[in-house]
């Protein structure tokens, strides 16, 4: 037997989606450091500031 009712509106998942993508970075970054050292995790950073910063330039147009 089926229940006919409207379907509701989707959960918007984006918060809980950013916050496990930061906890994933900081766990990345943390065993980069514990196995090649500060330096790489600086450059990786770098690279990674660089191209969020040139998507945020190519969105803005």
């Amino acid at each position: 037997m089926q229940y006919r009712r409207p379907i509701g509106e989707a959960p918007n998942y984006t918060r809980p989606a950013l916050v496990m993508a930061g906890v994933n970075l900081f766990n990345l970054l943390f065993v980069l450091w514990a196995v090649f050292g500060l330096a790489a995790v600086l450059v990786l950073a770098v690279g990674l500031n660089w191209a969020i910063a040139r998507m945020a330039m190519r969105r803005r147009g």
